[in-house]
């Protein structure tokens, strides 16, 4: 009957999101709902002492990263540099490879800082103009949108600043840059193998006589590459972002040592403040490195930027609260569920599996995929089983970076499921439908999560971190 209880709760909460309801208002019902069919007096304690508490603990940790992150998308975008970095793309690479060049675009977003949010709204009409003109199904888009977006430069290439990436740090003592070989690794099979699929979708489409289609819905205006910024220009601020990551994440530790200490006040007697600098150093590191995108943008576009930034800076701070919000309500729910007798059982059968980097991957592509979301499902795996990850692999031997780097690769394999947030706001900016485009998604879906077992399979032949 718990176990009946725990599966309720995650069943009900995946219904919602599917449906479209908020999940900032449906995690705590599934969760204290639980609570209730399990014991009755627990519910109040259970919501103010464990489920605000995780609450508010991940939007302290993570909370200024989606901030961060979603401000310099958004200026990325009124700066014209995403439009500068899509022409020069579709130049470099040729109008004749649309996929391919779609694909790049977003993955220099995406691993340039670009929330994934931000990244399907600018390189959605830039896409839509490619594929029209090449005569490929516009009904590709979403598909060749998730490879390039949500896959290998989300959580698998060592350094990229998106949360997903960065979740495991404050478990692991890990920075963003953990098992460079292995993410590289994974990276290229999933770009390669995702690539492929989609070519071989395009041929059969070309085979059947199908072309880019009619009577379609949100079709953009063509676009304009008039008076863009230089690429070498639109592309610094990127590049910024990563070198800075790197190196900010190896010298906060040289300089704050293994942990720091101050007194919050000067007049009269405070407890002193200490903090564990191996879990904060990669966070710390990338609003550090945010920042200086943000001002190389502002420095760079300042004029096309202040036209618009008030307006835009809303819309950011508004994104990021709803994306924040989201995920650390599903950190709380995912405590909640944690700590009921039911979870118990389904942590002893994902104990089963002997392999520890196999049963991490399990546990956290499941939750992922159940919950809809690679960081909420990530969150609520490691809040309940981080300690056991790392006590198994530690008596077998493994580094806590291959630990990092296999959560985050999981975290986005079954994460898209057809009620995942990003795939339905793909689907809605694109003008498409589940029924016309998702069978693409999941194909992604399907080389993300197999990527995840390469790199498992890699570590375990050659001790590759």
């Amino acid at each position: 009957m718990a176990f009946l209880i725990v599966l309720a709760a995650l069943c009900f909460l995946m219904l919602a999101a599917y449906r479209g309801y908020s999940v900032i208002l449906f995690a705590p019902v599934a969760a204290l709902g639980a609570v209730l069919l399990t014991d009755p007096s627990l519910v109040a304690p259970m919501f103010t002492g464990l489920f605000m508490d995780k609450m508010v603990g991940f939007l302290k940790l993570y909370f200024p990263v989606f901030m961060l992150g979603a401000l310099f998308g958004k200026l990325i975008e009124l700066s014209g540099f995403s439009k500068a970095i899509v022409a020069a793309t579709i130049g470099l690479v040729g109008r004749g490879r649309a996929i391919l060049s779609i694909v790049i675009v977003c993955a220099l977003l995406t691993y340039g800082g670009v929330s994934l949010f931000v990244v399907v709204f600018a390189v959605y009409p830039f896409a839509a103009e490619l594929f029209r003109q090449s005569d490929i199904p516009k009904r590709l888009i979403p598909g060749t949108i998730a490879l390039g977006a949500f896959t290998f430069t989300m959580d698998s290439l060592p350094g990229t600043p998106q949360i997903q990436n960065i979740i495991p740090t404050s478990f692991f003592g890990t920075n963003a840059w953990a098992a460079p070989w292995l993410g590289t690794l994974g990276a290229v099979f999933i770009l390669l193998t995702g690539l492929l699929y989609l070519e071989w979708r395009r041929r059969a489409a070309a085979a059947a006589g199908e072309g880019y289609g009619s009577n379609l819905v949100n079709e953009p205006a063509p676009f304009e590459d008039a008076r863009l910024a230089h690429p070498c220009v639109a592309l610094l601020p990127l590049v910024l972002v990563g070198v800075f990551n790197k190196l900010l994440g190896d010298a906060i530790p040289r300089w704050y040592g293994a942990s720091h200490s101050f007194v919050p006040a000067v007049i009269g007697e405070a407890k002193p403040v200490v903090q564990e600098i191996s879990k904060v150093a990669a966070i710390w590191a990338v609003e550090g490195a945010l920042l200086l995108g943000i001002v190389c943008v502002l420095v760079c576009a300042w004029r096309p930027v202040a036209r618009r930034f008030a307006e835009g800076s809303r819309a950011a701070v508004g994104g990021a609260l709803l994306a924040s919000m989201n995920t650390a309500s599903e950190y709380g729910f995912g405590a909640v569920i944690a700590a009921l007798p039911g979870f118990k059982l389904i942590a002893n059968t994902l104990h089963a599996i002997p392999h520890p980097l196999v049963n991490e991957a399990v546990t956290v592509t499941a939750l992922a995929g159940i919950t809809g979301s690679a960081s909420g499902g990530m969150s609520i795996a490691l809040a309940a089983m981080a300690d056991t990850f790392i006590r198994i692999a530690q008596a077998a031997g493994i580094p806590m970076e291959v630990l990092h780097r296999v959560a985050a690769m999981a975290s986005g394999g079954m994460d898209t499921l057809p009620h995942n947030g990003a795939v339905i706001t793909l689907l809605a900016v694109t003008g498409l439908t589940h029924r016309q485009s998702y069978r693409d998604i999941f194909a992604v879906t399907v080389i993300k999560t197999v990527a995840v077992f390469v790199v498992i399979l890699a570590y375990g032949l050659t001790g590759l971190v």
